[in-house]
């Protein structure tokens, strides 16, 4: 995105008013070269070797457009080329020299009639991140693929830990008392950063066997009236839309799951272990035309949440910051009235901020 004089916008410490530059077509194609020179530094690709950077995308993608565009961008600024493969294919079209960890991926040139072999530095997933991308099951060839890469010396992007530390329930943990203070020193605590990031949090509660007092409170709450439940949303281990429990539906969802005591007490059930339960947000409301494929799809109040992308590049042993930048932002926007959010799913649409 980029508003309309481009030299009045270079310098985002500038811009005070207007639709501010969004580097990140820019800035996540530069983290992965910045992975993919570590890689070659590291383990001294000769020139004759044909590297390449691996995107993971699902069987038969269709919200490959941004995919397209990072993968155009690698090769302009960096001229590294893009191998794309889901993980069902990877289980023929690639293989790792178990004596140093290599990770090699098989292309065919159909033009040419060709078979190729690259290495790969750098492995991006866009797939891998819901049960749907692994179809043949727990002992099936997808999560095999899957051992196969974080088994490599491949750069992960994100490697197996941080995908888990992504997740909602490493999310809720973080948010409990005392946790976050492991990851500070004191005089930055003294300072008043774990304070001023609890300040940024939502509550966040546990439903399963580590559930304390105050989760058991919240869930309470939550069920207890017309109410509770609209203060609270029900989230699975899941990304995008259409997964999340709102309203009458949580209420349910939770009571069909909880065996409640002669004393008020809540036993609750395995099923719930899968979610955490969250304090709901309540955006400003503001009027908008949405458009989607380029029709109108309505008019009137609506709500937009602003994402800012970051990359980051660690030493394998974690102990080594390689590269750590703020990367662009995404901004969505969807109807007061809809409870989802997602893009591809069809619930909010894309949006540019304009700063005044």
């Amino acid at each position: 995105v980029k508003g309309d004089d481009d030299e009045d916008n270079t310098n985002d410490d500038e811009v005070t008013v207007g639709v501010p530059t969004n580097p990140a077509l820019d800035r996540l194609p530069f983290a992965m070269n910045v992975a993919h020179e570590q890689y070659q530094s590291r383990f001294g690709s000769g020139e004759d070797t044909k590297t390449a950077i691996l995107f993971v995308v699902q069987e038969g993608e269709t919200n490959t457009v941004d995919q397209r565009m990072l993968e155009f961008q690698l090769w302009k600024n960096h001229r590294i080329p893009v191998i794309r493969m889901s993980l069902t294919a990877a289980k023929d079209g690639l293989r790792m020299d178990k004596a140093n960890g290599t990770l090699y991926v098989n292309t065919n040139d159909s033009d040419a009639g060709e078979k190729h072999e690259y290495e790969v530095s750098v492995v991006y997933f866009r797939a891998g991140y819901a049960p749907t991308d692994y179809p043949d099951g727990y002992d099936g060839i997808e999560w095999a693929s899957r051992e196969l890469i974080e088994r490599s010396r491949a750069t992960k992007c994100p490697q197996l830990g941080y995908h888990l530390a992504g997740t909602k329930k490493v999310q809720q943990e973080l948010a409990r008392p005392g946790v976050l203070e492991r990851f500070f020193s004191e005089e930055e605590i003294e300072q008043g950063v774990v304070t001023r990031m609890r300040e940024a949090f939502a509550g966040l509660f546990s439903l399963g066997e580590d559930a304390v007092q105050e989760d058991l409170d919240a869930i309470g709450h939550a069920i207890s009236s017309e109410e509770g439940h609209g203060l609270y949303v029900l989230k699975p281990q899941r990304e995008g839309g259409g997964y999340n429990y709102y309203g009458a539906d949580l209420a349910k969802k939770i009571k069909e799951n909880v065996e409640e005591g002669p004393d008020g007490s809540l036993k609750l059930g395995e099923d719930l272990a899968e979610f955490i339960l969250m304090q709901r947000l309540f955006p400003p409301k503001q009027k908008a035309v949405l458009l989607r494929a380029g029709l109108v799809e309505g008019t009137g109040e609506s709500i937009s949440e602003l994402g800012c992308f970051g990359t980051i590049v660690q030493s394998c042993d974690g102990q080594t910051t390689l590269h750590n930048e703020y990367a662009g932002f995404l901004l969505r926007t969807k109807f007061s009235n809809v409870d989802e959010g997602g893009v591809a799913s069809g619930f909010a649409t894309l949006s540019s901020p304009y700063l005044c």
